[in-house]
């Protein structure tokens, strides 16, 4: 798209009273087949960015609708998509949502399932954005990647699942069969290589001298915008804001989890784009010791039911929830409306994403152009789920 120009007078760097002109930039949207379509509209005073105005909905496919025309069961598969790095734990607070209007009880082997592979898909997430970080490392040492670890890691989701992506692996009472025999030990296996991977991670992103450079002091997210803007999960974190769902108000196995020492909440209090990606390494951390915890807690139950047998058309009473999960990228929420039909009468999205992105025109103003991938990069956003 062909840059535009504002002429303005006394702005910028040019003698005074004489007119200079302020530059307004667009930058992108891209061709409809590239990973996802945010556009943002700068404007520039020399290098310095006056302000900044994000123009989303490029991706816009009308889900919230959709969910209005499919039964109970079918909406799952409309859940995974919108934030397709974290598809798990995005289908799982649809199910849980449903679960609550329906009065289920799920069985207590599918809940240390479901956190397991919840957790499973926080490692993922964190890993991609950690291995497709902007900023790479000086000249001389190699680039980071993620990507074996990852591979590992998508190995025994898919083995478990079918997908590799979008695994549809929920299901309304839990899920939708058994662990298969030796996954576990795959598992454990798994875990264990990621984590001796974690230190050659760290030090590849933050050994560098010139990653400090064009991370720390850049971008800073004061509280105060966290909470004005609803900014939530790694992001918020790393600006002070102590909030994790999973210990403040505990679903699945994470009650379990916590009494035994084993969750616990990273937080760090400079805001910067160090900080967040320093946020994701804890994180993944606190994610293997989870996921271990769960792997030793699924090898001690006895082998039963994973799911409850349901009438063929579900119909929840008349009535509303609103079910809230500690995504990998932040809180997501789940508004479910019922009138006692076979399908949702009203299902709100409420996604990370949109909320992190939206501090943007904040965040941006007064910071070089040059830092612009860095402070984009930090917010771990999916576009997806930004539009829905």
């Amino acid at each position: 798209m062909t840059p535009l120009t504002r002429l303005t007078v006394g702005v910028g760097a040019g003698t005074a009273g004489s007119s200079t002109h302020d530059l307004v930039l667009d930058i992108a949207p891209h061709h409809p087949s590239t990973h996802g379509m945010l556009r943002l509209r700068l404007t520039l005073d020399g290098e310095r960015i006056v302000a900044c105005e994000p123009v989303v909905g490029y991706l816009h496919r009308g889900v919230e609708k959709l969910f209005e025309v499919r039964d109970y069961r079918q909406i799952v598969v409309l859940a995974n998509r919108h934030d397709w790095l974290s598809a798990f734990s995005s289908e799982l607070g649809v199910v849980l949502a449903v679960e609550r209007m329906l009065g289920l009880e799920v069985p207590r082997r599918a809940t240390w399932a479901r956190t397991l592979l919840a957790e499973l898909n926080r490692v993922l997430s964190h890993l991609m954005f950690l291995g497709a970080f902007p900023v790479q490392p000086a000249a001389g040492r190699p680039a980071v990647r993620t990507s074996p670890e990852r591979e590992q890691v998508q190995a025994v989701m898919e083995e478990l699942t079918g997908g590799r992506m979008h695994y549809m692996f929920n299901r309304v009472g839990g899920l939708k069969e058994d662990l298969p025999a030796g996954w576990l030990l795959r598992v454990a296996d798994t875990l264990t290589s990621v984590r001796q991977a974690l230190p050659r991670i760290e030090d590849g992103l933050l050994g560098s001298p010139s990653f400090e450079d064009r991370t720390r002091g850049i971008g800073v997210l004061r509280t105060t915008l966290v909470d004005a803007y609803g900014v939530s999960g790694p992001v918020a974190r790393a600006s002070g804001a102590d909030l994790d769902l999973r210990r403040d108000e505990p679903y699945l196995a994470y009650g379990d989890l916590l009494r035994d020492g084993v969750l616990e909440v990273p937080v760090r209090h400079e805001g910067d784009c160090y900080a967040r990606v320093r946020m994701l390494l804890d994180q993944v951390a606190v994610s293997l010791a989870l996921s271990e915890a769960c792997v030793e807690r699924l090898a001690r139950l006895d082998r039963g039911p994973v799911n409850v047998r349901l009438p063929k058309v579900l119909r929840p009473p008349e009535g509303a929830t609103y079910a809230w999960t500690e995504n990998p990228l932040g809180i997501n929420g789940y508004y479910l409306v019922s009138r006692g039909a076979g399908t949702p009468w009203r299902m709100k999205l409420r996604t990370a994403s949109f909320n992190n992105v939206a501090v943007l025109p904040e965040l941006l103003e007064g910071c070089r152009l040059a830092d612009l991938v860095t402070i984009l990069g930090s917010l771990f956003f999916v576009v997806g789920d930004i539009d829905k």
